[in-house]
């Protein structure tokens, strides 16, 4: 099992990123809740990692916290929860939320998830809400060309479930302090995606 991988980040579009650890570069997917925590490419990063193996292909996950990765883990237990869903639901959650979804029973936040429906929300809260008192607080944060940010933002929306014609109303739409990063247009389309305005 790789639990962790340390390098320099080499590229990253999300959902996708990859680190040059001394001359092999390792392909990952992560939630967005993760990339925006990533420095920018050319840095060093530290993640910790999950690796899902299946007949067809070894799939590695990564992550800047230890807790968000324990709950990949957690959320991988669920029945008919695999690793596409529950990268999808820490996209659309931060572990803090997700915790307070469960515990709260809110069915409906979870339900604003792509790809989870009445269902299978319900389930999460009812097989999940025990397990997650052995999730202590976020812990230590490891984090350390072409498209345009909002271009890039549309993609990883697409990539997350969302239809490109909404992500891109969305992503236009947003405003954003800052300037217009990647991170920031992603954030805050998720935001109004799922109707929170705060």
């Amino acid at each position: 099992m790789i639990g962790q991988v340390s390098g320099t980040l080499v590229h990253k579009q999300p959902p996708q990123l990859m680190v040059d650890v001394r001359g092999i570069a390792y392909e990952l997917e992560a939630p967005m809740t993760a990339f925006y925590n990533l420095p920018e490419v050319g840095a060093s990063v530290s993640l910790y990692t999950h690796l899902a193996i299946r007949d067809d292909a070894h799939l590695l996950f990564g992550f800047t916290d230890r807790r968000q990765r324990d709950l990949f883990r957690i959320l991988l237990k669920t029945s008919g929860v695999g690793p596409r869903v529950a990268l999808a639901i820490l996209s659309g959650l931060t572990a803090d939320d997700l915790v307070a979804c469960i515990s709260a029973g809110d069915v409906a936040q979870l339900m604003r998830v792509p790809g989870i429906g009445r269902k299978t929300a319900e389930r999460l809260v009812i097989e999940l809400r025990d397990r997650l008192d052995n999730i202590g607080d976020s812990g230590s944060d490891l984090s350390g060309a072409g498209l345009t940010p909002q271009q890039d933002a549309i993609s990883a929306l697409v990539a997350l479930g969302y239809r490109a014609a909404e992500a891109g109303r969305v992503v236009r739409s947003v405003d954003t302090d800052g300037g217009p990063t990647v991170e920031s247009l992603i954030r805050e389309a998720l935001k109004a995606l799922s109707g929170d305005t705060k």
